[in-house]
């Protein structure tokens, strides 16, 4: 993947993958390799209704597990 798609259900389900997957070790490193910012990526997707969990590495469902 050479770009982080635009579509926020596409790109929750990338980013989670390259998580999940170990293509990346961590939210940030992803980051960096596709230069953006960790706070955008966050910001976009919370706006499509996911919040990142630092404990699961992975971005959730607002309320899934309480968070907002």
């Amino acid at each position: 993947m050479d770009y982080l798609p635009q579509n926020p259900a596409i790109l929750v389900s990338s980013i989670n993958m390259l998580l999940r997957d170990q293509e990346f070790d961590s939210l940030e490193s992803l980051c960096y390799n596709f230069n953006t910012e960790p706070e955008e990526i966050k910001a976009i997707l919370h706006e499509a209704g996911y919040v990142y969990s630092e404990e699961q590495e992975q971005f959730r469902p607002i309320g899934y597990d309480g968070n907002l």
